[in-house]
């Protein structure tokens, strides 16, 4: 991915930090924490702020570049999100995090068929057990 123009597309200035952070968000599939993010982006050599990965993430989650995360603990954690809309499920036990295709679509489809409401956002979080864990019990 060619990073400063990804950034030139959503209308952001491009600049190191920001360019660090999506390198760092977009290597992998699970979602991150923040200070996750800061610790990869410094021993990449990036010398950052966490202030300034705060307010880029900030930055990206309003400019719908990432999704949100926040643990029943108030840890928040981000993914970044590629073209099609998924979301996660997350193991209550191990933490193993699992993509899933978004089961709302049609649901806002009938909504919108329904009720002339536009749906414009939606929030689905589905915690649970994966099935090693639950073999484990």
């Amino acid at each position: 991915m060619e990073y400063s123009n990804f950034l030139k597309k959503y209308g952001l200035k491009r600049t190191k930090g920001r360019i660090a952070i999506l390198k760092v968000l977009s290597k992998g599939h699970k979602s991150i924490e923040v200070d996750a993010i800061y610790e990869d982006c410094r021993n990449s050599g990036v010398l950052i702020n966490l202030s300034t990965v705060y307010r880029a993430l900030e930055l990206f989650e309003e400019k719908d570049i990432v999704v949100k995360f926040v643990s029943n603990e108030g840890i928040s954690s981000y993914k970044f999100k590629g073209e099609e809309h998924k979301h996660l499920l997350k193991c209550s036990v191990c933490k193993k995090e699992i993509e899933v295709p978004c089961p709302i679509r049609q649901i806002e489809e009938l909504v919108e068929n329904e009720t002339g409401f536009t749906v414009v956002e939606h929030n689905l979080v589905m915690k649970g057990i994966c099935k090693d864990c639950k073999h484990n019990e």
